[in-house]
């Protein structure tokens, strides 16, 4: 508590409570604080300004429905469009690892957003009149489906406004290098041993391949999440809400942030369950497998500057060592790999969560929810970092293609002239004695220099179709 703060009695429906005075929560938010004095963990701006969203669209159709008072909605309105801007936000002051359903933070919602409707109608705060938190701001609702759709529409808002266009971002970035870098041959790798050659570009095409497709599945993500539990009221029946409450709202909800929001087709499974937020946060977890991908592949290539593959270059952009003057370190992609430990993790928390479901609800929401939304925050600052701070600055070396000549790996082409076995004991010689396959298959075979140039053409091994074919 503050020194020398002042209160305020309250009542809520178990008593009466102090509240500090110039709080706009009230009993119950206060009583939530201090039942749960856990962490510093707290619902994220993102969280805060769908569930002020889904009280604002409410309150409106509370209104055309007739169940809420035209002048106190209009205040109620105002409030929950200022909770939504972040006005607001120091006022949602419960701890994420709460009551599992997130009862508190729905009446954490309720306390400030009436409280401020109190304020702009000229009464007392605290006073619970003209605008009552449970009678009026959650009319139509509980927190067993207001929570989860906020979870939803939160998450979707989000993927959609910044995971989305950092993968665009980032994909971009890597098929402006795939196109740069395709010219450069280098030794290909399979189990960080040589294998035959592959284009530099090949290689960041299969990462723009990677990232492309990551954000078809933050799409599919979207979709698993437009569909949310409001309208089923405590146990998915709907019991004290209109029957076009729900679908008044999604619509409205989808004008305000531009994506189709839908009551779900089955409240019981919706209300009971986390099964689209998992599903969800298991594609969060598999672009965090691709980007961890992707980042170790370009440490590996920039290793170096001598004594580690060299192949690329990365930009220099801070010291890498305090004892060890002129040392750089991919610090970036260390970066991303740590944030993608991080999803990682988070996934097999909301993995935990999602298996806490007893009958007619889940009782883990907002470590889920805390979880998921924190994955979609450090994805899209991870991979907008990446793109701008690391792959735009890469340069080739001249390392990669110089190498190649002195590949084993290049052998492979002359299996369909000379057969495998013959070509292994070439290869096995070349190692053995410092020779190139060049080298080696001159002495070895009756195929001419003319011939061998042609076969062992590193170009003509990384296009499909176009070596090892015989010479007639």
């Amino acid at each position: 508590m503050v020194e020398n703060q002042t209160f305020r009695k309250e009542r809520d429906s178990m008593g009466e409570f102090e509240v500090p005075s110039h709080a706009y929560y009230g009993a119950n938010t206060m009583r939530a604080v201090l039942n749960f004095p856990i962490s510093d963990l707290r619902f994220s701006r993102s969280f805060i300004e769908a569930i002020a969203l889904v009280k604002l669209a409410a309150a409106q159709t509370n209104i055309e429905l007739g169940l809420l008072d035209p002048d106190l909605g209009k205040a109620v309105i105002q409030s929950a469009t200022e909770v939504s801007a972040g006005k607001f936000d120091d006022q949602f002051v419960v701890d994420i690892f709460q009551t599992g359903s997130g009862t508190s933070t729905n009446m954490n919602a309720n306390e400030v957003i009436s409280n401020r409707a109190i304020e702009i109608l000229g009464g007392d705060l605290g006073s619970r009149v003209p605008v009552h938190p449970n009678d009026h701001v959650n009319t139509g609702q509980s927190s067993n489906d207001v929570i989860p759709t906020a979870i939803h529409v939160a998450a979707a808002k989000a993927i959609t406004d910044e995971l989305i266009p950092s993968l665009k971002k980032l994909s971009s970035s890597l098929n402006t290098k795939s196109k740069e870098f395709m010219p450069f041959i280098k030794t290909g790798r399979t189990h960080l041993q040589d294998a035959t050659p592959v284009r530099l570009g090949q290689e960041f095409l299969g990462h723009a391949g990677q990232i492309e497709r990551g954000i078809i599945r933050a799409e599919q993500a979207v979709q698993e999440l437009a569909e949310v539990a409001l309208g089923g009221t405590a146990v998915g029946t709907g019991v004290n809400t209109h029957p076009e409450f729900a679908k008044r709202v999604c619509r409205k909800l989808s004008e305000s942030i531009g994506i189709t929001i839908k009551e779900t087709s089955n409240h019981f499974q919706a209300q009971s369950t986390l099964d689209n937020i998992v599903d969800a946060s298991g594609s969060l977890k598999t672009i965090a497998v691709s980007l961890m991908k992707i980042a170790n592949d370009v440490r590996w290539m920039g290793s170096g500057p001598r004594g580690g593959f060299g192949e690329i270059e990365l930009p220099e952009v801070q010291p890498g060592s305090s004892i060890m003057p002129g040392k750089v370190n991919p610090v970036i992609p260390e970066s991303v790999c740590q944030v993608a430990a991080q999803v990682i993790g988070n996934d097999v928390t909301v993995a935990v969560a999602g298996q806490s479901g007893n009958f007619e609800i889940n009782v883990m929401m907002p470590v889920a929810a805390y979880n998921l939304l924190q994955s979609i925050d450090l994805l899209a600052t991870a991979s907008s970092n990446l793109a701008d701070q690391c792959i735009d600055g890469l340069k080739p070396t001249s390392r990669g293609p110089e190498m190649v000549e002195k590949g084993l790996a290049i052998v492979t082409t002359l299996v369909p002239h000379i057969g495998y076995d013959k070509s292994a004991a070439l290869a096995h010689k070349a190692q053995e004695t410092g020779q190139t396959i060049m080298e080696v298959a001159l002495e070895e075979t009756n195929l001419s220099e003319q011939e061998l140039t042609k076969i062992l053409d590193p170009e003509s091994m990384t296009e499909p179709g176009v070596s090892g074919v015989s010479i007639g």
